[in-house]
């Protein structure tokens, strides 16, 4: 979203990327580098990291669910948003700690908007109603081709398995929203070796705190 509300408290930091672009990796060594800075850390993840969550995130993603309604998957990604927001990312805010979370709002905008083609500003006025429009402080995007990133996985879930096409429109919305607020955002190219994407993202985090 290119605009919104930041945590007045805290530090809201967001990992965003294709399947298998190593979101949670980098994620979980920025948690562990902050700690030993010394900082109250809250590494989080959408969508499932509430009771809610995981039964959201077992609709959605369970190739046994079958195929979903576009507008219904949308749905259901907002659902687990709002309660992520309310039971994790708020709380820990408002106590000062980083938070640190693999998805987000762009997830929902590239997926459910770029991906499943569904109109962009219904789908943002929800995501805003879902989030109260609150902005990460940074989102860090792992960019990495689609063709290579779906090589990862021996299997894969509802989302993985679309077809390629739909994952090369998602990478092409998250670059476009990346683009349009450069200020908020460290595009970084997946490729590289994972302690020297690491570093770059910890320099850019350190000079937020």
């Amino acid at each position: 979203m290119s605009t919104g509300v930041y945590s007045a408290t805290g530090l809201f930091v967001c990992f965003e990327g294709g399947e298998g672009a190593g979101k949670s990796t980098q994620a979980k060594l920025l948690h562990d580098h902050l700690v030993e800075l010394g900082r109250e850390v809250v590494l989080t993840f959408e969508p499932g990291d509430t009771e809610v969550g995981r039964k959201v995130r077992e609709i959605v993603l369970s190739p046994e669910t079958g195929e979903l309604a576009h507008e219904t998957e949308a749905l259901l990604y907002a659902a687990d948003k709002a309660e992520h927001l309310r039971r994790v990312v708020r709380p820990a805010l408002e106590r000062g700690a980083v938070v640190i979370t693999d998805r987000y709002v762009d997830s929902s905008l590239a997926y459910q908007g770029a991906g499943r083609a569904l109109d962009a500003d219904d789908l943002e006025t929800m995501l805003r109603w879902a989030t109260g429009d609150l902005r990460p402080h940074l989102t860090v995007l792992l960019d990495l081709e689609p063709s290579h990133g779906l090589t990862r996985f021996e299997e894969r879930d509802r989302i993985e398995g679309e077809p390629l096409e739909f994952h090369r429109r998602v990478r092409e919305e998250f670059l476009e929203l990346a683009g349009r607020d450069p200020e908020h955002y460290l595009v970084q190219d997946a490729h590289g070796e994972v302690e020297e994407i690491a570093a770059k993202i910890r320099a850019r985090v350190e000079e937020l705190l």
